[in-house]
């Protein structure tokens, strides 16, 4: 199974001039001499690494395109005109309004959310620092977590370290405040730690001087399984990070290197992370280091690595008790991703919540700790949150969100530079040409908000009104299936339309479900 046409993507701005390409190469079936392509081959020959690359690089999110045999669209709702769980069988009260989306996250110190979703990973990349006013205010005023990802103080370019611990983050600073400022009595700001993170001490800051109670412990992921990578413009820069101990290519120090940037042979350097090496007794003590520092919440992040590392993160959380695990698996991204890395490697997100709810049943029956899990990988609308939460369920209690909530931000800002411009297109000018014609949620919100409503940047009403949707929605979904509560979501709530799905996931073939209770009601 290929990607679609591997040797030509929208990702990566190439394309094949005929319209049957070679299926497995993705090389035309006739490659012209002369052609102006460009193909992914064609490009690579003269900007090569550049095109491992989605473009434009930092300035847009990019999903994986590669169809797999089997995911959530596989799956359908199940839904029932007998009963209801959750509240009274009655009419007139179970009504989808009557549905709470509310749920939780941790041991000891429940994270409360007011819907059962939370922004991916939001770190160093100019597409989460441009748009963050607008994804944090927005996590915040909608009562979801927001995370803050990897890297961030060892980007800022005003940091300050002694010793090589970071004592000041203006940047960092700046997007805790963001969302504490606007933070109500739902959701939370969590902190990411990768290697580079581990080192400089961002975390103890954080904690110490900013008063961030949740940190995130990461098992690689940034850029899938290598760890982030951002795109530097200078030198200057390239020089700086080097210094601060950042892998940075091509090695700024060489004066072949930079002979070759100032003549524009290059235009950009990368700065990649070191990959983590997992250990059980440096994780345990790793975790414990952070609850003495003051972490009321310890979680972990795993990627979509193979089954075994899936074992690996559900027996070392449970060890440690940690508050919540969230498994990502691949498909999903934010843009850090090398194209056909994000395309190619690791383990499709249906398969690993299959695995992660049979390892968590395994557990729970041998009588040790599970931690509350969260799925990630290409969730964006209310029926993937329902689906998710209902496949590993009891132990799935909410869906981490990349692309889907990055997405809301940036319209919000875009539609506010457009008012300022007079340039808004006619998809939104058909609603009007004033944010209170155009967001169907701004009313709601300067009435809730009073004197404070114009501090709201249109980012965070972008985000607000997505989530209402999806709140929304996933009521009428849970309404359907006579669930008016997110706790009550069972796997029973679910059918698969083949039998490969049914293999996968154990969710019964639409063609075998309920059929010994259907016998019964017709033949008894």
């Amino acid at each position: 199974m290929n990607s679609g046409q591997p040797n030509a993507s929208s990702a990566t701005g190439t394309k094949n001039r005929v319209p049957d390409p070679a299926p497995y190469s993705g090389i035309c079936s006739v490659c012209l001499d002369g052609c102006h392509g460009p193909c992914e081959i064609a490009k690579s020959s003269y900007r090569g690494r550049e095109v491992l690359y989605p473009t434009p690089y930092g300035k847009s999110t990019a999903g994986a395109t590669k169809p797999y045999p089997v995911d959530y669209s596989h799956l359908n709702i199940q839904g029932t005109c007998v009963g209801a769980v959750g509240i009274e069988a009655d009419s007139d009260k179970a009504i989808f309004p009557a549905v709470s989306t509310a749920s939780s996250l941790g041991n000891k110190n429940k994270i409360k959310l007011d819907l059962p979703i939370f922004t991916g990973a939001l770190g160093s990349t100019d597409v989460a620092k441009d748009n963050w006013d607008g994804l944090a205010i927005g996590a915040a005023i909608s009562g979801i977590m927001v995370v803050i990802g990897e890297n961030v103080v060892g980007m800022d370019s005003k940091a300050e370290f002694k010793k090589g611990r970071v004592v000041k983050s203006p940047e960092l600073k700046r997007r805790v405040d963001c969302f504490k400022n606007w933070q109500g009595k739902s959701g939370a700001i969590v902190l990411q730690q990768n290697v580079e993170d581990t080192s400089i001490g961002s975390a103890e800051y954080a904690i110490d001087k900013l008063g961030v109670e949740c940190i995130e412990l990461k098992w690689g992921q940034g850029a899938k399984n290598i760890g982030g990578e951002v795109k530097l413009k200078t030198l200057e820069r390239a020089l700086d990070l080097k210094d601060r101990g950042y892998i940075v290519l091509p090695d700024p120090t060489n004066k072949i290197v930079q002979k070759a940037f100032k003549e524009e042979e290059f235009r950009e350097f990368e700065r990649h992370s070191r990959l983590g090496m997992v250990d059980y007794d440096a994780f345990m003590k790793t975790v414990e280091h952070y609850r003495k520092e003051g972490a009321k919440t310890v979680s972990l992040k795993t990627g979509a690595y193979r089954i075994s590392d899936l074992a690996r993160a559900l027996r070392y959380c449970s060890d440690a008790k940690i508050d919540f695990l969230t498994i990502d698996g691949a498909g999903g991204g934010t843009g850090m991703s090398p194209w056909r890395m994000m395309n190619e490697w690791g383990i499709p997100t249906i398969y690993l919540e299959a695995f992660t709810y049979r390892f968590a049943s395994q557990l729970k029956a041998k009588g040790r700790y599970v931690p509350d899990l969260a799925m990630a990988g290409g969730f964006s609308l209310e029926d993937h949150i329902f689906k998710a939460l209902a496949l590993g369920a009891p132990y799935v209690k909410a869906i981490c969100m990349g692309r889907g909530l990055m997405i809301p931000a940036f319209i919000g800002k875009n539609i506010e530079a457009w008012i300022k411009e007079d340039t808004l297109p006619k998809t939104v000018k058909e609603y009007g040409d004033v944010p209170e014609r155009i967001f169907i949620t701004y009313e709601t919100l300067r009435e809730e908000y009073g004197k404070d409503f114009n501090k709201i940047p249109l980012g965070a009403i972008g985000m607000y009104t997505f989530c209402d949707r999806l709140k929304v929605g996933l009521r009428q979904l849970m309404a359907g299936s006579r669930k008016f509560a997110v706790k009550h979501l069972e796997r029973n709530d679910l059918v698969s339309l083949t039998r490969e799905c049914a293999d996968v996931t154990g969710i019964p073939y639409v063609m075998e479900s309920d059929v010994e209770e259907a016998q019964r009601i017709l033949l008894g």
